[in-house]
């Protein structure tokens, strides 16, 4: 594979990644953490245009395309570092000639991450709070929930949510994959590992499921050795410096390969291909800051490491695979660098 590295802008503190299409053009999507933070699209040949989405607002933890639109987008807004996010909201944005509109969506106080999830025809809405409160930096006395919603056709209109599980703490990771063949959100706390799998009918309730018991940051879900079966990549504990990998054995998730080399605050982790090989892409913001991708390489029965990037901090990243390229959409929150690595 051929690894090509496009440096789009200096942001201070990038953060969030996300991509939208609008009328076909491929948008890439990087918004920064920071207080008074911007967010920015980009576009066209080698990603050298740019849509501004916003100048000033910041706090960027989320960012997901409304299904069935033409490139419209919700963000978080208001997750500002320091888990300072009392006034933590999602916003909707509307593209609008070379720029977008904003309009408030709903606010939910420390959310952390969300995402919409499609079943049956229906787009539910799934939100995980960090916490519900907090005095200080490191008070985590009150532990996090996850709330759910049904999205309405129109976003101009209310939605209502109501917290379908609490008592979560360090509700931190979130990531979307199938649970034995069904769309499902999982969630990741001190409490362990928890998979959502939203109604068969709009009006049933969510199934929840504890599928591992122990303190877990993040994770990634993918069938990475091509087996039929996912596997999970975790960060653990919270922001933590251990990364495994998961595999159903007898009925069980059990460890079956421990990164080896040194890790401080692993972050940004992604199951995919590139070029049609099964990887976990990740992304570690301190000590070396490398950026890598975890493969199975079935000769040896072994996985595999390849770095992609050092001295970067990539804090998230989103994956695009297309028919002749792949691209990696990256914030390089350390040196606060927003980029894209072309993979050809």
């Amino acid at each position: 594979m051929k690894i090509e590295k496009i440096i789009l802008d200096e942001m201070y503190r990038a953060y969030s990644t996300g991509s939208v299409s609008i009328d076909g053009d491929l948008h890439a999507i990087i918004a920064s953490e920071a207080i008074d933070g911007m967010c920015v699209a980009y576009h066209g040949e080698n990603f050298s245009k740019k849509k501004v989405v916003w100048e000033k607002a910041g706090g960027t933890m989320s960012i997901i395309e409304v299904p069935n639109t033409n490139g419209e987008f919700l963000a978080s807004q208001n997750f500002f570092p320091g888990f300072n996010a009392l006034t933590s909201k999602v916003v909707h944005a509307i593209p609008k000639g070379e720029g977008f509109e904003i309009k408030d969506f709903i606010s939910i106080p420390y959310l952390h991450r969300f995402d919409i999830i499609e079943k049956n025809g229906v787009s539910y809405f799934i939100g995980a709070a960090l916490c519900t409160s907090k005095t200080e930096r490191e008070d985590w006395s009150d532990p996090g929930k996850v709330f759910v919603g049904i999205l309405p056709n129109d976003l101009s209109q209310k939605m209502e949510v109501k917290p379908i599980i609490e008592n979560l703490t360090h509700n931190h990771g979130y990531y979307k994959a199938t649970y034995e063949g069904k769309v499902a959100s999982y969630i990741t706390t001190d409490e362990g590992v928890f998979v959502f799998l939203p109604p068969e009918q709009k009006d049933g309730e969510w199934e929840i499921k504890h599928i591992i018991e122990k303190r877990v940051s993040d994770v990634a879900v993918f069938d990475i050795d091509g087996d039929g079966e996912n596997e999970i990549l975790s960060i653990e504990p919270f922001h933590g410096n251990q990364m495994h990998i998961y595999k159903k054995v007898n009925g069980k998730y059990e460890i079956v390969y421990t990164v080896p080399r040194p890790i401080e605050f692993a972050h940004a982790i992604c199951g995919t291909t590139l070029r049609g090989l099964p990887v976990f892409v990740c992304g570690i913001r301190r000590l070396n800051a490398e950026l890598f991708y975890i493969e199975f390489n079935k000769e040896t029965k072994q996985f595999d490491i390849t770095v992609i990037d050092e001295n970067v901090g990539t804090a998230n990243i989103v994956v695009i695979n297309e028919a002749d390229r792949d691209i990696i959409v990256a914030s390089n929150n350390t040196i606060h660098e927003a980029a894209v690595y072309v993979i050809k």
